[in-house]
């Protein structure tokens, strides 16, 4: 299988385990470069019989991924651009009529046979945390990761799936009090709601999620698939209707007034990576002057 021609992404395939490196610099943004290429590599691993299973990391010390670029709000001409990427990486799959090309990818990856691991090293807000959540697992460098919906604060709600996927992992009171509170979530405090499976010290966090993923890829051909259907029927599942109906508020909320909001959080520094260190910081700072 080419894994070879994925703008933002390297592809290594090591014993049944394909290690997903994101490396959209500056900032790992979710854009009409990297979502194109997460989904061509979706098509092409789902009917890859040698991986099992698939992690997915960051070529950047502090971004895992930043959020989705903001030229969506700010220039529409962007999201035609990027929605004809999408579906051009992908010709003959169809994209639900209702779904936003973001929550399209996220689905996709979702569906998924193998099985898909996150590993967090650095910050996820907005779609990069969106993703995380479609993943089955999520681990968490302690002192090094930050989550985070910051979309509140820039005059929107989530729309890559967020409002249902964190509504799923961590129940409702927590998801509308991470979504509308627009915090950073550390890796303990992230443990603790459930948004990852486990916080581990920043040294360990390599070694452990190597070995639980060779030992994963290790197991008798079915058996991934069968767990993730049976865990899968377990309970309500996330739905296309739900996600639908989460694009058509968000959507709502994608008008003038959040667009000139965009662009002066572009020029106050957002989508730069000082400005992304401490975003919401940033955010809040503008929200009180």
């Amino acid at each position: 299988m080419n894994y070879i021609d994925l703008s933002g992404l390297r592809v290594r395939i090591d014993q049944g385990v394909a290690y997903v490196t994101i490396d959209n610099p500056p900032l790992n943004l979710l854009d009409g470069i990297l979502l194109p290429s997460l989904r061509r590599f979706v098509w092409a691993v789902r009917e890859d019989i040698d991986v099992r299973v698939i992690v997915f990391e960051s070529a950047d010390p502090e971004f895992f991924i930043a959020h989705g670029d903001m030229r969506f709000i700010t220039e529409p001409a962007s999201v035609m651009a990027a929605t004809d990427a999408v579906l051009a990486a992908a010709p003959d799959v169809p994209v639900p009529a209702t779904l936003n090309m973001m929550a399209a990818v996220h689905e996709e990856i979702r569906a998924l046979p193998q099985l898909t691991i996150g590993k967090i090293a650095g910050f996820a807000r907005g779609g990069g945390n969106e993703l995380l959540m479609a993943l089955d697992m999520r681990f968490a460098a302690i002192g090094k990761s930050g989550q985070a919906q910051p979309e509140a604060l820039m005059g929107i709600i989530p729309g890559g799936g967020g409002t249902q996927y964190m509504t799923a992992l961590i129940g409702r009171a927590r998801a509308l009090e991470l979504i509308l509170g627009a915090e950073l979530v550390d890796a303990e405090l992230a443990e603790k709601y459930g948004l990852v499976n486990r916080a581990l010290p920043a040294s360990d966090l390599d070694s452990f999620v190597g070995e639980l993923a060779l030992r994963i890829a290790s197991l008798r051909p079915g058996i991934i698939a069968a767990a993730k259907t049976a865990v899968g029927a377990s309970r309500t599942p996330i739905s296309v209707e739900g996600l639908s109906i989460e694009n058509k508020a968000s959507m709502s909320l994608f008008t003038s007034d959040s667009a000139n909001l965009a662009q002066q959080q572009l020029r106050a520094g957002v989508q730069t990576r000082e400005g992304e260190r401490d975003l919401e910081g940033l955010l809040l700072g503008m929200k009180r002057s």
